[in-house]
Parts: structure tokens; sequence; C-alpha cells
């Protein structure tokens, strides 16, 4: 299976320029190329889609090359936004642009054959490029009517107050012509004849190949195409949790959120997902998605993709690691295994209250789970204890018992309690 037909049954092809099939079956390997804005120390789920063109690129026997704007990175792409960004330092982008560097190397195979992925900077050839230079040699070879004509440009000129647009700074209507460069400067230095990305980057790409085809007197030819920008079943924009954006960066979003955030993805929207964020064959999703159908409520699928994923980011000890605090809420895993990140992300959403060694060695367990916990988990100390005459509370998994001292809790990681009231009510005790 070819590039081109790999990407329509993942339902990840969005639009290429005439010719392009033609080219890549042609010219293998051809060499193509992704930009990655390094504004943010991580890349995000957002930008995982497009890292899995390259992956694609790659396994069709072409050479990716993933160029880190750190020069672009300054400026800032107008693309889908309707506000100037704030810029970053050299430093700060550098910082980033070594994380980027990292993350891509879990996905492209780095290695000096004729399809080893290759990372580049734009800064490094436009940190000596003077600004009358720029404009004398290639600013001249674009006019302002092509550039207006972007769509990206038109809706932040066009943009008002109630659509949140704040109109275009010179600063940002010149990166279509930065980014058209850099895909002149690969096309000239590297022979890179095509630039991927979303669906909603297609003007700036088609500026690098106009550029292109301007600058070589009518004669360079280079090619576009544009993948799905993935978006929920109700057409709101995938990437996102409750807490904010997914990073790829486990310090940024911890395994376990990761794989959560996967694992509760919508029936609806699974589908999808599966075949664009994994390299799953075919016939194994299309196996999983019939399983799938024969009992949603396992979500066979969910557990597909969240398993894949993390362990494609994150590693195979990540996973599990994931796995057995996922499975802590339902019963099924050790409190005591978890580390105490994973305990307060497992833990995140459920209420939280200090106790003091001095009070914990005072009280029994009637008297922790009301008065010395401010009536967080029970108001009363007889209502705590006839839930715990019932059976109906559990400390660190052990059913609490009327006799029971507080002491005699063995506490997780030396300061931690996890109450559990009845079958859903948790509460998270910090012994301090």
């Amino acid at each position: 299976m070819d590039l081109i037909e790999e990407l329509r049954w993942r339902g990840m092809f969005h639009d290429m320029m005439p010719g392009t099939d033609e080219h890549l079956r042609q010219n293998a390997p051809i060499t193509g190329y992704i930009g990655f804005d390094p504004t943010a120390p991580s890349l995000h789920i957002g930008n995982l889609a497009t890292i899995m063109l390259l992956v694609h690129l790659q396994r069709a026997g072409h050479r990716p090359l993933a160029l880190v704007g750190g020069a672009t990175g300054m400026i800032g792409d107008p693309s889908g936004k309707s506000a100037e960004r704030n810029l970053l330092d050299e430093e700060a982008l550098r910082r980033n642009q070594a994380g980027i560097r990292a993350q891509l190397e879990k996905f492209l195979v780095f290695d000096d054959s004729p399809t080893g992925a290759r990372v580049v900077n734009n800064y490094d050839w436009f940190k000596e490029f003077g600004f009358l230079q720029f404009l004398r040699e290639v600013g001249k070879h674009l006019t302002v009517n092509y550039m207006m004509a972007k769509d990206s440009v038109k809706r932040r000129i066009s943009g008002n107050e109630e659509s949140g647009a704040e109109g275009l700074s010179y600063t940002e209507f010149s990166y279509q012509l930065l980014q058209g460069y850099d895909f002149y400067h690969l096309y000239k230095e590297l022979g890179t004849t095509l630039q991927m990305g979303a669906s909603d980057q297609w003007g700036n790409i088609t500026t690098g190949t106009e550029l292109i085809r301007r600058m070589s007197g009518g004669e360079g030819k280079a090619y576009a195409l544009t993948g799905q920008l993935i978006t929920k079943a109700d057409g709101t924009k995938y990437g996102k949790s409750e807490t904010g954006t997914v990073w790829l960066d486990g310090s940024m979003t911890s395994p376990y959120q990761f794989y959560q955030f996967f694992l509760n993805a919508a029936d609806a929207d699974v589908p999808r997902l599966i075949r664009v964020f994994t390299l799953l064959p075919q016939a194994e999703i299309e196996a999983l998605e019939a399983e799938h159908a024969q009992a949603p409520h396992l979500r066979t699928l969910q557990k597909a993709l969240a398993k894949d994923v993390t362990i494609r980011v994150h590693g195979e000890a990540a996973y599990e690691a994931a796995l057995a605090a996922s499975q802590v809420l339902f019963g099924g895993g050790d409190l005591a295994t978890l580390d105490e990140a994973t305990l307060l992300d497992v833990f995140a959403g459920v209420p939280r209250v200090e106790v003091s060694r001095d009070t914990l060695s005072e009280q029994n367990v009637i008297g922790l789970l009301s008065e010395a916990t401010n009536s967080v988990i029970f108001p009363s100390k007889g209502e705590a204890k006839k839930m715990i005459q019932q059976g109906g509370v559990s400390l660190n998994r052990s059913k609490a018992t009327l006799e029971q001292q507080a002491t005699e809790v063995p506490l997780l990681l030396n300061q931690y309690i996890v109450a559990q009231k009845g079958k859903k009510n948790y509460y998270l005790i910090k012994v301090v």
C-alpha cells in the first residue's frame, strides 16, 4: 500500500497538489518535511497526528525531515488563530527545540540511510539573513495581493471584535513568506520536494511551492500534501482534557493522565483515533471494532488505542504503571504499588484533607473519619460509626472496624490514607 492509499483508509488525507501521487510513486525515495512550532517545551496530541504523517512517509520508503522553527517560532503563524501570540526569546526556543527533537526520535528512525530521518532548524539559515537582503532576494517574488488571498490572512484582516479576531501585524503577515523560503532552502540544499502539514497549513505550504517555482525561473517543481485536522465527533478540536492540553512530555502530562485521556475517548471518536494514532493494520483494527461492537462497555477499542499510544510515547514500563493505576479506582489495583505522583494523579479529583500525626495518634477510625478531618468525610461520629458497622468504609482498601485505632492503618508512602465511603466516594487523607 502506498502513502496516499494508507492515509486515505486511515482517514488522515485531506488534499494534495496535482501530480503529488505520481511524484511519490515514481521518484522514491523523495524527501518530505513538516514544520513544528517550538513555542512550548513539548509537542502535544494535536501535533501527534502530524508526526504520524512523517511516520507513514518513512514507512512508505521516503525520507522525512522535521523542521523545528527556531526562526519562525520567534514570529508566530497566524493560521487557525485569532490573536497575536506572545514571542519567546532565543534561549527558551533552543530549550524547547531540544525537547521536541527527543520526542520525534520516539517515532522516526534516525540513521544515515536514504530514508533516515533528520531534524533541521530554520534559525540556522535565517540567523545571518539580513532584512534588506531577504526583501531583495525573496520578497520581490510574491505580490501582496497573492499573500493577502490566503485564507489565514483574510480571516484575520476581515475579523471584527464580535468574531474575536484582533487584526494581523506585519510580523505575522510575513510568516508565510518565511515558511515559503524554508521550503525553497530545503529544496535547494537537500532536494526536498514535498511539504506536509495539517489542512490549515495549505496556504503556507503552497506559498512555498510557488516561491520555489518563481525563484527557480519557472523550472522548480515541488508538491504539497495536507492531512485532516483531528476533531471530535461534535466538531470540536481534539487534544485537550478537562485539565488542559495533553502533552507528550511526561512531566507536563503524566503517563497515567495520558493513558486515561485515550481510555476515556468517546465511542463515536475512537474508530478514527485508532486509525490516526496507531500503526495497527486495517484487518486488526476492523477485528477490534467488531469485538467492541459486541460489548461496548468493555471499551476494547479504547484499551487498544490507549495501550499502543502510551507505549509509543512513554514506554512499556510507563504503560504498565498507568494500567495498574487505572485499575485502582475499580478495586483491582494495589495502592501500595503506586508512587506519590501516580497516587496523586489517580485521586486528583477527590476531596483532600490533612491531619497531623499527633491528631492521628489520638483518634480511632471513627474520629479520624469525622471530627479529625473537619467533617469532610462524615459530618458526625454517629454517621461514621453507622456506615463502618454496615461494612461500607475502607481505608487503603481494607475494611474499617469500630475497634480500630487510626495509627493501625498502614500509611501509603508513610503519609497517605485513601478512604472509601460506599462504592464510589473517595477521599485522600494526608498525614503531616
